[in-house]
């Protein structure tokens, strides 16, 4: 393995975090210097930290991830994680950079992480030239974004067949369908675009809002603890009340404390 480090950015906590989790399982010797929110906070914390590697969202407010990259160059390894595996596609196949479609497809990761630590071994024994095309694709790629070129991927379709509650879910990740047996879910996770789903296997991020999750899932086992929190009653270990009427919620196989805020406070009065 190869020392590097690395910059996310990403609007999304959710993705962040994510993508940050999945780099430590496939790239330990990999550190996460700084976490962006937009590309400006990107190129600004690039030229704090010169990270080898900047992970950069496509779609970001104020300064997308084109431009980001485009102010950026060739001073970092630079790999685009986006919903649109179209807008990456054309850079990929000229070896100009890199990409991920997301939600992460550990598979595709993984390979993505071989390729980077190839290249700055080549480059820190100076035999790689900096990335040919670099500049035409990022203009190329400019455009295309202008245009609204690229399909979404890594949605997510859930069914509740009869208008019985949902039994499973179908998570697409890049090319891989996970089928997630509600049974086996310990909780949900959200913000304003995507999902976390955590089941006893593992978890996927999924499009489809806790709002209209709760409405398809048995209110017997999962219940509301917190405008962005659904957990599975059975998964719960116990619960420590907080100040101001507020109460944590500990699992029987997760390290996560999850909230309860005071509006779902009732729920676990005679917990």
């Amino acid at each position: 393995m190869i020392a590097a480090t690395a910059l996310i950015a990403d609007d999304e906590p959710l993705l962040r975090e994510s993508l940050g989790r999945a780099l430590q399982q496939h790239w330990p010797e990999l550190t996460v210097v700084a976490t962006a929110r937009n590309g400006r906070e990107a190129v600004e914390l690039f030229e704090i930290h010169a990270p080898d590697i900047v992970f950069l969202d496509v779609h970001m407010p104020g300064i997308n991830g084109v431009e980001a990259a485009r102010q950026i160059g060739r001073r970092a390894q630079l790999v685009f994680v986006t919903a649109y595996e179209q807008y990456a596609v054309q850079a990929f196949e000229q070896g100009a950079l890199d990409y991920v479609v997301k939600p992460v497809d550990p598979v595709r990761l993984e390979d993505t992480v071989q390729r980077l630590q190839d290249r700055l071994r080549l480059q820190r024994a100076g035999q790689a030239p900096g990335p040919a095309g670099l500049d035409a694709v990022i203009e190329q790629l400019a455009q295309r974004l202008a245009h609204g070129s690229g399909l979404p991927l890594g949605s997510v379709r859930s069914a509740t067949p009869g208008g019985a509650y949902l039994q499973w879910i179908r998570a697409s990740v890049g090319s891989t369908l996970r089928l997630i047996p509600v049974e086996q879910i310990l909780f949900m996770r959200s913000d304003e675009k995507y999902t976390l789903v955590v089941w006893e296997e593992g978890e996927a991020l999924i499009r489809t809002p806790i709002r209209e999750l709760i409405e398809q899932l048995d209110p017997q086992y999962f219940v509301q603890v917190h405008r962005s929190v659904v957990v599975n009653l059975h998964a719960i270990s116990h619960v420590t009340r907080g100040p101001n009427e507020t109460a944590d919620l500990h699992l029987k196989k997760r390290n996560e404390v999850l909230p309860v805020s005071r509006s779902y406070l009732h729920l676990f009065r005679q917990m």
